[in-house]
């Protein structure tokens, strides 16, 4: 799609002509803008000609709920579009660069997970990326949330397409019997960004260190600070801070690649490669 429909139907959503657009980095799924609007308005814009029905909007609600908690900054949406025929784009307030403070990102992450959630899961279905997250709770609690609403279904569509071999799936099953065991003492439901790679954390942005992109839900605490070590981009001082907030449980670094798994199985299914021996590897640990 050329860059003329998308600034018409942005500017049509803002009531403001667009001045000037700049591309800008916005991850490695859709594309990302940076607009000036007519009345000086800076605004962050992503969008994606095949993005699925939904997925902005669900991406807005998230940010909405995360804000909610007051504990980390969520940039306020402007516009969303995201079904019908014309373009579809996320309309986001410009975050502008400050000095980084990763302590007060701990200490703010450790606010939002304090929050809560009502359940395990969320109030509907989301995205991860651009695929589908189920969130319908499940009466085992987290153990057999973790297992059928977030392992079973990338791992299906992973042997689906060949990524995987159908011994990955058993041994999901058998992880399924053992993980009560695994999952540490129960937690109530902490309120998740559930994608939290370096990429959708600014640490230093002006006003405070604030969060993008998520994949809410309400889930176990350590399934984000899990996500955070995967990719790497957060400093020591982060988890340091986060842990005189709200100390962790004893053992929770044998579980870090436990809930790593999951986000390791979303990317053997958007971009396969080595990401499903690493998958192979965190399963063999537990199982």
């Amino acid at each position: 799609m050329s860059a003329a429909p998308l600034a018409a139907a942005v500017a049509a959503a803002l009531g403001a002509e667009v001045a000037e657009a700049r591309p800008v980095h916005g991850g490695s799924i859709n594309r990302a803008l940076r607009l000036t609007l007519a009345d000086g308005r800076a605004v962050f814009v992503k969008h994606h000609p095949d993005a699925p029905p939904g997925v902005f909007r669900a991406e807005a609600d998230g940010l909405a709920w995360l804000a909610e908690a007051g504990a980390l900054r969520t940039p306020e949406v402007i516009a969303v579009a995201d079904a019908g025929d014309g373009p579809r784009f996320l309309a986001l307030e410009w975050i502008a660069p400050g000095p980084p403070d990763p302590e007060a990102f701990g200490r703010g992450l450790a606010g939002l997970h304090r929050a809560g959630a009502p359940t395990f899961g969320w109030e509907r279905d989301n995205f991860i990326g651009p695929l589908p997250q189920p969130n319908d709770p499940v009466p085992g609690g987290w153990p057999e949330f973790y297992v059928m609403r977030r392992l079973l279904p990338m791992a299906e569509q992973a042997v689906a397409a060949g990524t995987l071999d159908a011994g990955f799936l058993a041994g999901l099953e058998r992880l399924r019997v053992r993980l009560p065991d695994l999952a540490g003492e129960p937690e109530p439901p902490a309120r998740l960004h559930g994608d939290l790679w370096g990429g959708n954390a600014i640490l230093g942005a002006a006003g405070g260190p604030a969060v993008v992109d998520p994949a809410v839900h309400g889930g176990h605490r350590e399934v984000d600070l899990a996500m955070m070590r995967l990719f790497g981009g957060f400093p020591a001082a982060v988890f340091a801070a986060y842990d005189e907030a709200l100390p962790l449980a004893p053992g929770h670094g044998d579980r870090v690649d436990l809930w790593q798994l999951y986000p390791l199985l979303v990317h053997v299914v958007l971009f396969g490669g080595g990401y499903a021996g690493q998958a192979r590897r965190a399963l063999a640990r537990y199982v």
